[in-house]
């Protein structure tokens, strides 16, 4: 990512024109704003049919409120994807070795599901994303996003928990395959939008061309139902691309509207937060960052790669939660609609190291894993873990 540098976040403000420098975050991180100027490529739109209420909300506080409250779970092996069952445990897949295994809310306790065959890893690759089927209570399907030797691909399996333990998986049936797949830029975060859609993040695998190729997978947001075809309304007819120009998508999360949003990494200067709307196109590899041109899109937010190599995304009260890996913080960005409504606020900030993956559970509270035995990490005693955070 190149030598550390002085951290600058910048963010886009609500009104056009605005100019503010020079403001504090509150741990010295150094910020400003430039004038808002909207998308080159249009206002942003919903990026999925939703159920939610079109009432609009009131912006988030410019500031918030992050506390841990306590450790779900230590002793993890490269935590990747995360999934929340109903009543609160995790399932919680290991990128390197390929296994699911479910954490107890309540004590931490781990059950080994099983391993998933035919996972390869290596560099960036592995079992990576999970995502339950919204039917999980009648279909009881656990899907995953992982790398082969030959692609990435997407598969599901039955979940039997009244199996032995290392038992409790089905076989895999592949939805996709052949996805773009590499030693770096793999993607893989995986999830149910409020369609019912399977939605999934991929990278460009080293190949910055196929970012801009719509007939390839690899750097792509991808909209597919749940038996791995395209969906009904995707932009391009025949198609699982939803929007395409990105680098590596490793971030999708929902707000209380329905919106879809998407963090990216970026190369060696900037990191992105973008309001994804579907057929349009993120820029990479020729615009990184706000770029301000014509047919692309710009990001909500962009932060110095050394501030953030964003991850894994949540929606909570009011903002976008932003798991950093060189970062190593967790990011708020509270929302105004599709914009800031103020500058990304840091958490956490070298406190646990890496931080890879954060969901909301049920209650609100956001549940974080960090990442730092997946051998660019310094571990510490108990790592990987899972730690459980009040936000406001």
């Amino acid at each position: 990512m190149g030598s550390p540098r002085a951290a600058t976040v910048i963010a886009m403000t609500a009104a056009a024109g605005l100019l503010l420098a020079g403001c504090s975050s509150g741990d010295g991180t150094s910020l400003s704003w430039p004038s808002a100027s909207g998308t080159a490529s249009g206002p942003a739109g919903s990026a999925a049919p939703s159920s939610s209420a079109t009432a609009k909300e009131p912006p988030a506080p410019a500031k918030g409120t992050a506390t841990v409250s306590g450790t779900v779970a230590t002793g993890l092996d490269t935590p990747w994807g995360v999934g929340l069952l109903p009543g609160g445990d995790l399932l919680v897949a290991s990128r390197d070795s390929g296994r699911i295994t479910r954490v107890a809310a309540g004590t931490g306790k781990k059950t080994v599901l099983g391993a998933v065959p035919g996972v390869s890893s290596g560099g960036e690759g592995g079992l990576l994303g999970l995502a339950l089927s919204p039917e999980l209570a009648t279909d009881h399907l656990v899907y995953a996003y992982f790398t082969t030797e030959s692609d990435n691909r997407i598969v599901r399996m039955l979940y039997d928990p009244a199996k032995p333990a290392g038992e409790q998986l089905g076989a895999p049936d592949t939805i996709l395959r052949g996805i773009p797949h590499g030693s770096i830029h793999n993607g893989g975060r995986i999830a149910f939008g409020p369609d019912g859609m399977l939605y999934a993040g991929t990278g460009e695998s080293g190949e910055r061309g196929l970012a801009q190729d719509t007939r390839s997978l690899g750097g792509k947001i991808l909209r597919m139902t749940p038996d791995g075809e395209p969906a009904q309304g995707n932009p391009f007819p025949g198609s699982l691309v939803y929007s395409y120009g990105h680098r590596n998508v490793q971030g999708l999360a929902w707000d209380a509207q329905g919106r879809l949003w998407a963090a990216e990494f970026g190369q060696d200067t900037w990191d992105e937060l973008n309001l994804v709307q579907p057929g349009k196109n993120y820029g990479w590899p020729v615009v990184e960052g706000m770029g301000n041109r014509s047919g692309y899109v710009d990001p909500v937010a962009q932060w110095h790669t050394d501030d953030a190599s964003p991850s894994g995304i949540a929606y909570a009260a009011g903002s976008i939660w932003m798991a950093s890996l060189k970062g190593a913080r967790l990011w708020r960005i509270p929302l105004d609609g599709t914009k800031a409504a103020a500058a990304p606020q840091p958490f956490l900030t070298s406190a646990y190291g890496r931080l890879r993956t954060v969901v909301t559970d049920e209650d609100g509270t956001l549940l974080l894993t960090t990442s730092n035995t997946d051998g660019r990490g310094k571990p510490r005693k108990g790592d990987d873990r899972i730690l459980r955070l009040k936000v406001s």
